[in-house]
């Protein structure tokens, strides 16, 4: 007999929690945030949304289906199953966190705080969660395909993200590499910059934009189902040692960005999670372009 559905709730400790576990009381993170000029009952508000929002599709979930919640710091050591319905409550970076575990599995994304989030990834209301959960048994619900990005290390190290992945040096310190295209004929560039950012269609609304913004927009932006990339490096620094003639390009579906370490450390990271990052030393070679996997967002 095969297992009921099982609904994974993720959702994001809010800014009121926060707070409140740093000061100790309600009362003590008042007198905080007055000190600088905030007021406690706007941010309270905001948490009681999100947790409104939460026991609503809670409520939603059908009595014969499993569920169990996740936070978002406790993405990257909880285990995804095949058969998981996952519903993301909050704004649409935690689709985003949450879409370099999964494998195929459908997710919702439910808007907690309408308004005050672009709505590209949490397409939803809590109001919709019955009427969706029900549309992904029954095959009546369509989803959109999104590309991702995936950066594989030659140690087998592979990291994948949903909007962008950054390549560089730990905090500000300058990352140096040597920068080229899979089958270029082996034309490599030695690079010493702020990192190279490679971003998908669903990245194009945010970090990428506004680097390809700042670059004067010379590239079509992908859309979020194209399977294509764009990649920039930042602040490419010239020398007699270094170049900046390969600062920004495009990657088709099987094209590869080839990075070959020449610091004492860099790291690759995704979507913002840098606690969940690939480390890489002196020497290694990572490659970087369109990832086979796909996140499937319903609609």
């Amino acid at each position: 007999m095969s297992l009921a559905p099982r609904v994974v709730l993720v959702h994001r400790t809010t800014e009121y929690e926060e707070l409140v576990a740093r000061h100790g009381t309600h009362g003590q993170a008042a007198f905080f945030l007055a000190s600088r000029g905030r007021d406690i009952e706007e941010v309270a508000e905001r948490h009681r949304r999100a947790r409104q929002a939460l026991t609503e599709v809670t409520s939603a979930i059908p009595l014969t289906w499993r569920q169990t919640r996740v936070e978002r710091a406790d993405l990257d050591r909880f285990l995804f199953g095949p058969e998981d319905v996952v519903v993301v409550v909050g704004q649409d970076g935690l689709v985003a966190n949450v879409a370099k575990y999964l494998a195929g599995q459908p997710v919702l994304g439910i808007d907690a705080d309408p308004g005050r989030n672009p709505g590209v990834l949490v397409r939803h209301r809590p109001a919709d969660a019955a009427g969706l959960l029900a549309s992904t048994q029954s095959g009546r619900g369509d989803a959109d395909e999104l590309t991702m990005v995936e950066a594989v290390a030659d140690d087998t190290q592979r990291l994948v993200a949903l909007n962008e992945i950054y390549l560089g040096a730990v905090g500000h310190q300058t990352a140096r590499y040597r920068l080229g295209l899979e089958d270029d004929g082996g034309v490599v560039e030695a690079q010493a910059s702020s990192g190279v950012l490679i971003g998908t269609g669903t990245g194009a609304t945010g970090w990428i934009r506004s680097v390809w913004q700042e670059r004067g927009g010379r590239q079509p932006l992908p859309s979020p189902t194209d399977e294509r990339l764009l990649w920039f490096v930042r602040e490419a620094w010239p020398s007699p040692a270094t170049g900046t003639s390969l600062v920004a390009g495009e990657l088709a579906a099987a094209a590869r960005l080839r990075l070959t370490v020449e610091s004492e450390r860099l790291v690759a990271f995704g979507d913002g999670m840098e606690t969940d990052a690939v480390e890489l030393t002196w020497g290694q070679t990572v490659q970087v372009g369109v990832c086979r996997d796909r996140l499937r967002l319903v609609n």
